[in-house]
Order: C-alpha cells, then structure tokens, then sequence
C-alpha cells in the first residue's frame, strides 16, 4: 500500500501538535490576529488542562501503574495515550496563544468599514442573504456564522462598506456578494 494512505508511528511523536483539528495555516507573515473572548476560551481550556485534567489523568496512571503487570493494564495504557493526548494539546495551545494577537473588535464600532471583528450582512447574486462574523482561525465556526479572516468570504468582504458590491472568486466562477451591513460589538465600559 502507498505511504501516502498509511499512518504509521506509535502516535507520540511531536510533530504537527495541531494535527487534526482541522485549522487552516496562518499565510506566511501574518499574525494570529483573535478576539478578547477567542483569547479568554483558549486560555479557560489550557487552565482546565494544566489544573483540572492532567492532574486526574496522572493519578489514574499512577494507581494503574501500582497494580503491576502494566503490559495488558488497559487502564495503564489508556491513561498513558490520553497523557500524551493532553500534553499535546497543551502544546499547541501554548504555542497559539503565544502566536496570538489580540485585537479588540469594539475600536471600530459606529463604522461602515469591513475589518477584523466585524459582524457583516451581504446578499449573494442570487438573493440569498448571509449573516457572518470575522474571527481569528482559533474561534472559527462557520455553522454559527463565524469565519476566519483569512477565508475567502471574509477577504473579499475587508475593507468593504455598507453598500459595497465585492467580487468573490469561488470554485464556480466568480460571484458578486453585496454587503447590506456592517456592525461591531460595543466598547465595554
């Protein structure tokens, strides 16, 4: 069989710690630009990991490892794999909130103008109208609305005002996406 169809490896290894998680690549030079509230669900789940689950996951392997024979321990092995599962996370956490940038959507609020942050009604040529926020690659979540800025919708639509019509090239052909408009999250007080 191909290499190209087989993993291979005991899974351990360091390399690619986002690997399947599924986020698209920064493009060379950009910043991990991510909202207050982006940053602050990272920053919850790195602290669940580091306080919360690791510590259980450690002791489980610890009592497992007491009962002896840890070669057909299930609750030795499992506890090991999901060590390694957790640490990795950890990792790549770690390394993305190191990465990131922290920009407040609310600086812009009152404008007309598409940036990051910004909460956009467009209308596609055939009448259909779509509700999207743009947000950092970390906080992405395209069935609730929220694009990556560095999608194609989203790049598209940057810089646009409310009003605008904006050339989308899409796998079909190209699509004209007419932005209805445009809004930002109020300053905290």
């Amino acid at each position: 069989m191909n290499k190209a169809f087989v993993k291979e490896g005991n899974g351990d290894d360091d390399d690619g710690d986002d690997a399947g998680i599924g986020l698209p690549p920064l493009p060379a030079g950009a910043k991990n630009y991510i909202t207050p509230a982006g940053y602050r669900r990272l920053k919850d789940e790195l602290l669940q990991l580091i306080d919360a689950d690791r510590p259980e996951v450690v002791r489980i392997v610890s009592w497992a490892a007491s009962n002896g024979d840890r070669s057909e321990n299930g609750d030795y092995i499992y506890g090991k794999r999901r060590l390694r599962e957790i640490d990795r996370r950890i990792r790549f956490l770690t390394k993305r909130m190191d990465a990131a940038e922290v920009f407040d959507p609310a600086l812009h609020y009152g404008s007309d103008q598409i940036f990051f942050g910004a909460t956009v009604i467009y209308e596609t040529g055939d009448g259909e109208t779509h509700t999207v926020t743009i947000v950092g690659i970390d906080e992405f979540d395209p069935l609730n609305g929220k694009i990556s800025w560095v999608s194609p919708v989203a790049r598209a639509l940057t810089k646009a005002h409310a009003g605008d019509t904006v050339v989308l090239q899409t796998p079909a052909g190209v699509e004209e996406l007419t932005v209805l408009e445009v809004d930002y999250p109020a300053p905290e007080e």
